[in-house]
């Protein structure tokens, strides 16, 4: 039974996962405006006849957060408060068969590189025109800028490359076309974003090219700042270092995953180098770019991940002293190389592991941050929260970073500007300060 009145064509793009399902989402956002639809994303109306659902299908959680959102939206349709519902993104890519089967309130499942069949579902056209427009999602100021889809690397327990496919560079004058376009519409920070940052350009012309890449991101009006996300250490080409050094609009930041410590799991995890070489290039990249914020994220529960070995990751984590740091428990991934070992680390294990590693690091990142008080630092201001502005630094990215919050009530900030802040105090992840006068 109709309980709603919905507004024809107009469609709600629900996103989930990662910062490369928002900039999919962006695209088709476009897409579909071009061609005439009502869009928004993850509107709190609910008064659009239709629905696309964007999803992750990257580890247990995200695919359970996934298919708990397919559920609901199947209920609101079956309530007539949506007339069409359709998903798209991993999770489709990889269980389209098994989802159709058992969610059949759906009515079409989309993969992640289908969105010229889903627009002509929809009766719309793909509009070649258009390669670089997207309707942001995030502030205006800042954008996910994706270089690459896909992956080549045989990481044992990721199966992105099953979801995502091969690696396959975007040109390089596509790319700063649609840089061009951000800026014009004042975006100020790209976040460069891809399954592997660094392997840009092997596909084409068989050299990594992120370093020619970022000198023409940099020659862009209007881009202050340009950050770099998802860099693999196996092959990293040090070349990216002297850009970072060369361009003041190249943020002094390096998200680089390198999910364990010991060579004997790096081993097992495929991950094409060892400890020693690990230890050796996080010295070489502090050693080219003092001051650099290196971010990396860890797994805990690997197959075969020993006491011993959880051991030596927490005493390098201590030693080694990242300024970020995020944890995942590792998720057995069918159709993955490591699906076919053991999963013998319990979950109890896995969590209490990784609440370890972070307790460290939370101390850590207190350390750190009480450093910085006196000094000062170039914010950008993303929003209003609370009492507070909230900007920041040039080492720090949206959602998962530091922040630094500035009175409400004391003084006046613009959205997407850029203001110098002096900190005044420091907590574990927040900073506090006031603007220099």
């Amino acid at each position: 039974m109709k309980t709603k009145t919905l507004r024809k064509n107009k469609v709600n793009v629900i996103t989930l996962g990662c910062a490369k399902n928002i900039f999919d989402s962006e695209v088709m956002m476009a897409q579909l405006k071009a061609n005439q639809f009502e869009v928004e994303h993850e509107s709190e109306k609910e008064d659009a006849e239709i629905v696309i659902i964007n999803t992750c299908g990257f580890i247990d959680n995200a695919k359970e957060e996934s298919i708990n959102t397919i559920l609901n939206w199947a209920r609101e349709k079956e309530m007539g408060n949506v007339h069409k519902l359709y998903v798209t993104g991993c999770l489709s890519e990889r269980y389209k068969p098994e989802l159709e089967k058992d969610i059949p309130e759906v009515d079409a499942f989309f993969g992640t590189r289908d969105l010229p069949r889903l627009l002509k579902t929809l009766k719309a056209d793909y509009k070649h025109e258009l390669v670089g427009e997207r309707l942001l999602t995030t502030p205006a100021h800042y954008a996910y800028f994706k270089i690459s889809e896909g992956c080549d690397r045989p990481c044992s327990f990721c199966a992105i490359p099953l979801m995502r496919g091969k690696h396959t560079s975007t040109p390089v004058n596509e790319l700063v076309e649609g840089a061009k376009k951000l800026a014009a519409q004042g975006t100020k920070e790209l976040i460069l974003i891809a399954q592997d940052l660094t392997y840009y350009g092997l596909d084409v012309s068989k050299k990594r090219e992120l370093p020619d890449l970022l000198r023409r991101l940099s020659d862009v009006d209007g881009i202050e700042w340009i950050r770099l996300q998802y860099a693999f250490p196996s092959g990293f080409p040090m070349e990216i270092l002297d850009v970072m050094n060369e361009r003041k609009n190249i943020c002094k930041y390096l998200d680089m995953p390198l999910q364990h410590a010991t060579t004997k799991m790096l081993t097992a995890m495929r991950r094409g180098i060892t400890r020693e070489k690990t230890d050796a290039l996080i010295q070489q990249i502090r050693e080219k770019v003092p001051g650099i914020a290196l971010r990396t994220t860890l797994i805990t529960g690997f197959p075969g991940e020993t006491k011993e070995d959880f051991e030596e990751m927490k005493s390098w984590v201590e030693a080694t002293r990242f300024d970020r740091l995020g944890v995942f428990q590792y998720s057995h991934e069918e159709n993955t190389h490591a699906y076919g070992l053991k999963d013998d680390v319990p979950a109890r294990t896995k969590k209490k592991r990784a609440d370890e590693i972070m307790e460290i690091q939370s101390q850590i990142s207190f350390e750190l941050n009480q450093q910085k008080v006196g000094k000062t630092y170039r914010i950008l201001v993303d929003r209003v929260e609370g009492d507070y502005f909230v900007g920041r630094t040039e080492f720090d990215s949206p959602e998962v970073d530091n922040e630094v919050l500035v009175s409400k009530k004391k003084h006046f900030l613009r959205i997407g500007d850029m203001v110098d802040i002096k900190i005044e105090q420091a907590e574990h992840y927040d900073l506090f300060g006031s603007p220099v006068e």
